[in-house]
């Protein structure tokens, strides 16, 4: 199972995001923010409304959704 991150790692992660996206660095920011775990309840809203493929795709960091459903979960 990967190694949880702290809250204080995800809104370090925030903060650098959002400092990229003032910056006008979109695709930083982009890419920075999808380092830190999607929560569960949007990763399933996600899965439902948009689909798997994206997901996987995007590069989305899923390692919460996965403890919290199963590692299969993305194709149940």
């Amino acid at each position: 199972m990967p190694e949880t991150m702290s809250l204080d790692e995800k809104l370090a992660i925030s903060n650098r995001a959002c400092a990229l996206w003032h910056a006008g660095d979109k695709e930083g920011f982009h890419r920075l923010i999808r380092t830190a775990p999607m929560p569960p309840y949007l990763a399933k809203i996600y899965k439902e409304k948009v689909g798997v493929e994206p997901l996987i795709k995007g590069g989305w960091n899923l390692s919460e959704a996965e403890a919290e459903f199963g590692p299969d979960w993305l194709s149940r």
